[in-house]
């Protein structure tokens, strides 16, 4: 069983320290981007399998009760029933990694997927998300309601200015009293990469959500102007790889925003895999944040399943 990450104290000096090639980041990328391609007899299986990794999100103004329900449905009959005979995937064997929600909705998502009998953690965006421009305090309670109300994961925003004006010991204490509000439930931090202005200060703040003990560093909520592209991507996991050789603990890696495609996550899990290892390609390690992505997986499995891609009713109603 992974252990999980119980964080450290903050080492300033190692946050301080640090200092990104962006030049070296941009050549890793051409490189994998290049040599490193899934042959196309084994893409049907990678993206089977990145389908256990999607965190299937509904982030809307509209969620309510009977759409939250369908999202629950989808997540746990991600293919249609031809679709998965066809691909002789055991029914009731693939489902995504989660449900993500707002902390309004969780009650809605546990209660969906409890009547679907289907073992699905809610994940729950939180403190103020996406902007975190609340006070302290009411951010640690709406993490509390969210557990409360049956979430497993909690999808937390970091304080961008904390991160911008490099108050690391500040940025660190908010993020151990949101892990302790978590409880037994995942933390994953939201770093809002395309507002932390360049690379050096992505890697600082993955080390530093980290130390604090986060489960999971997760790039964007989806709402930035810039969110996960392999660059930073690269960047990321790079801080945890070297969290993992310092300390011993694994931490995950969440990408989210702009992620459509399965080219999109083919190249997310070759990135994966060349820096992170196989066990990076599990949902234990790996979650994808996305709402349109699987349909167009589920359209290329078709393709190879039937030679024809399907239409938008032969699908699952997400």
């Amino acid at each position: 069983m992974l252990e999980r990450n119980s964080g450290i104290p903050l080492n300033l000096g190692w946050v301080n320290r640090s200092c990104v090639n962006d030049q070296a980041v941009k050549n890793r990328v051409q490189d994998l981007l290049s040599s490193r391609l899934i042959h196309a007899d084994q893409q049907v299986e990678w993206l089977a399998r990145s389908i256990q990794c999607i965190d299937l999100t509904t982030l809307a103004g509209d969620d309510c009760p009977s759409n939250v329900a369908r999202l629950c449905s989808k997540a746990a009959h991600p293919l249609s029933d031809d679709l998965t005979n066809a691909l002789q995937i055991k029914h009731g064997l693939l489902t995504t990694g989660a449900v993500c929600v707002y902390p309004a909705r969780v009650a809605d998502a546990c209660l969906g997927l409890e009547r679907l009998e289907a073992n699905i953690p809610v994940a729950s965006v939180a403190t103020g998300f996406p902007t975190g421009q609340t006070s302290l305090k009411i951010r640690l309670e709406e993490i509390e309601f969210a557990v409360a109300n049956g979430a497993k994961e909690i999808d937390i925003v970091i304080n961008r200015e904390l991160a911008l004006s490099q108050n690391w010991g500040e940025l660190y204490n908010e993020l151990v009293e949101m892990r302790k509000a978590c409880g037994e439930s995942h933390m994953k931090s939201i770093l809002a990469v395309g507002e932390l202005c360049n690379l050096t200060n992505i890697y600082k703040a993955s080390l530093v959500a980290m130390m604090a003990g986060s489960d999971f560093i997760k790039t964007s909520t989806g709402k930035e102007t810039v969110n996960a592209t392999l660059p930073i991507g690269l960047v990321m996991c790079r801080a945890i790889r070297a969290y993992n050789r310092k300390t011993g603990f694994k931490v995950g890696f969440k990408p989210a925003g702009g992620i459509r495609t399965s080219k999109d996550v083919l190249q997310w899990m070759t990135l994966m895999k060349e820096e992170l290892g196989d066990d990076y390609l599990t949902p234990d390690l790996f979650r994808i944040g996305a709402s349109a992505l699987l349909n167009d997986i589920e359209r290329n499995l078709g393709n190879h399943a039937t030679g024809g891609y399907l239409m938008a009713e032969e699908m699952p109603m997400a």
